[in-house]
């Protein structure tokens, strides 16, 4: 579904990523995992077109999206959460919702969307009218993720979606990332809590100064040494 190969990317003259490559098929919960300052975010913003790769090819379906402009690229069916929620505090909940799907034209669908949106996140329509500045840390991560499914992504990219919340929350969003995922969405997860990540991923890379070091499947790195050093807090 997402072939990214050898892509180089810089901000100014310092090297963000450096020569990674991935892979993600239809229907996985693909996890990166690595420090703050690895690379994740950079290689989302790639991603959704927010950076552009300096050399090497980002393929997705049945074509080329290197350097693409963002709204081109949700065009394709790919959606970005984006690290620090960045809901629209001004406007109301159903408002942000509304937003996530203005590429669409069908009133009907998009209403049923917004349904399903509210049965993933009850709190979202207990506060559909509710200014989005207004709500928890938690609240706002729903909805983020909720105006992103609003767009109906083939691809949703999410960036640090537990960032800053009680562990209870984290269950809870890491439950309905796989419930949607489930439903049909293939998902490429950034995340700090690599525990979590891991116990919910097909397969994962981990990324070092810009570069992917170590890539497998969720249960081998899971059980790697190396990796629970580095990443898992063990000893």
């Amino acid at each position: 579904m997402l072939k990214v190969d050898d892509i180089n990317v810089y901000y100014g003259n310092i090297q963000a990523l450096k020569g990674v490559s991935l892979e993600v098929k239809e229907g996985e919960i693909v996890t990166l995992i690595g420090a703050n300052g690895a690379g994740k975010s950079t290689l989302l913003k790639t991603l959704s077109g927010l950076l552009k790769p300096k050399s090497g090819t980002i393929h997705y379906l049945d074509g080329s999206i290197s350097g693409k402009a963002p709204q081109s690229i949700v065009k394709t069916g790919i959606s970005h959460v984006p690290e620090g929620r960045r809901v629209f505090a001004n406007m109301s909940v159903e408002e942000n919702l509304e937003l996530g799907a203005y590429l669409r034209k069908n009133t009907k669908e998009i209403r049923k969307d917004m349904e399903h949106v509210y049965e993933l996140f009850p709190r979202l329509q207990e506060r559909r009218k509710q200014i989005s500045g207004t709500l928890s840390g938690g609240e706002q991560q729903m909805l983020a993720m909720g105006r992103a499914i609003m767009a109906k992504p083939k691809l949703l990219l999410l960036d640090e979606p537990s960032m800053g919340l009680a562990p209870l929350m984290v269950k809870n969003i890491f439950q309905i990332i796989e419930k949607i995922n489930r439903e049909g969405t293939t998902i490429l997860l950034v995340e700090q809590n690599a525990n979590m990540a891991l116990s919910i991923a097909d397969r994962a890379y981990v990324i070092e100064t810009g570069k992917v070091v170590v890539s497998g499947s969720a249960s081998e790195l899971q059980s790697s040494e190396q990796i629970k050093k580095a990443y898992l807090g063990g000893h």
